[in-house]
């Protein structure tokens, strides 16, 4: 049965449970803290702050073809500082950050899941940092903490693309459920992201745990694990492997369709009837001995309101609510009715649990590793 969110309000108690996963929050003047001034650039005492580098490095899942026009309006604003991109899938980058937890290369985190976000703070690896403007942001996309450990930007959910021709050459109905995808007319037609690489991938396999429960959603992934050609490692490629037909159903999420379909590719963008796995995309600043200026400088911005104009082209659901804000084409008029009840909290805590069972099931036809 398909669990939706309704309303804003309603998704709060979803993500409110996220509370538990920070420490406490840390006021750096020795002054007891007001939960209400959250808007004050706070972080840990236990770090000193560089005012004088210009040189961030900035982790990132963000898709590659949107990062630099985000990043426009950045620039203009510090055209003195040099900004490193380290992009690569959810998985890649968070399984990165923590090999290096001891020795920390990123500056910033930006545009990674918050489920990843929410290990990384289990594992310390946060420094609290209140942007300026956190304020506007809509209590579900950021922690609880008095100062906050991370700051969501918008959500992504899961979304099947379908190459309409190739399906008319095979005379196939296009699928609009979970169900439907292990009808075993689609065998061999389907690619997935792998979860242990991919944030969709994830979002896809703890929706369904959440949705159907543990041993429904294990017994419904070995039917559609039937039908899977391959599994692969990025978010957006089944996307791209339908648009081209060589694959003609893609698990992939609502933008990358939908700029499949803007591009010329003949799909459609197919919301699952049941309700959508999702996740929020988010900032954080990470802890080092040695905090950066420009590190908090780019989470201010990362939040503005020109930014936020650039993240609602591509994405739905944002982490503020402006009388400005559109639903981009190809979307529902309400995309949070689309998204299944989600406790983001509960996913990052089995995070290592689920990747480990879906590998030990799954994992054989999973493309090369590059």
């Amino acid at each position: 049965m398909k669990r939706s969110i309704s309303s804003t309000a309603a998704m709060l108690t979803v993500v409110c449970m996220l509370a538990a996963c920070g420490g406490k929050a840390v006021n750096t003047d020795g002054a007891k803290t007001n939960p209400a001034a959250t808007t004050a650039a706070s972080s840990s005492a236990e770090s000193t702050v560089d005012t004088k580098s210009k040189d961030l490095t900035v982790y990132t899942a963000l898709e590659d073809d949107i990062i630099k026009t985000y990043l426009t309006t950045f620039k203009t604003k510090y055209p003195d500082v040099k900004v490193n991109i380290v992009r690569d899938s959810t998985g890649i980058v968070t399984a990165k950050l923590l090999a290096e937890k001891d020795n920390t290369q990123a500056d910033v985190v930006w545009g990674l899941a918050a489920t990843s976000l929410l290990v990384l703070d289990q594992n310390s690896m946060l420094e609290p940092y209140a942007p300026k403007g956190v304020e506007r942001i809509l209590p579900e996309f950021k922690d609880k903490n008095t100062v906050t450990h991370w700051v969501g930007i918008d959500a992504w959910e899961t979304a099947f693309i379908v190459n309409k021709v190739e399906m008319e050459k095979r005379k196939l109905a296009i699928p609009q459920s979970y169900e439907d995808l292990v009808k075993p007319e689609y065998k061999g037609l389907i690619t997935m992201p792998n979860p242990s690489s991919s944030g969709t991938g994830f979002l896809t396999v703890s929706g369904l745990v959440q949705l159907k429960g543990k041993d429904a959603a294990w017994d419904y992934m070995n039917k559609l694990h039937d039908n899977i050609a391959m599994y692969v490692h990025s978010g957006s490629k089944p996307a791209k492997l339908a648009g081209t037909g060589e694959y003609p159903i893609g698990i992939s999420f609502g933008y990358r369709g939908i700029q499949e379909k803007k591009g010329g590719s003949p799909v459609e963008v197919v919301f699952p009837k049941e309700g959508s796995g999702w996740d929020v995309e988010a900032n954080a600043l990470m802890k080092k001995k040695v905090v950066k200026q420009v590190a908090k400088d780019f989470l201010d911005w990362a939040i503005t309101d020109e930014v936020m104009k650039e993240y609602n082209k591509n994405y739905a659901i944002l982490a503020i609510k402006t009388d400005s804000a559109k639903v981009p084409d190809g979307y529902s008029v309400d995309p949070m009715k689309q998204l299944i009840k989600n406790d983001l909290n509960d996913a990052a805590k089995n995070r290592d649990t689920v990747l480990a069972e879906w590998d030990k099931r799954f994992n054989a036809k999973s493309e090369p590793k590059k």
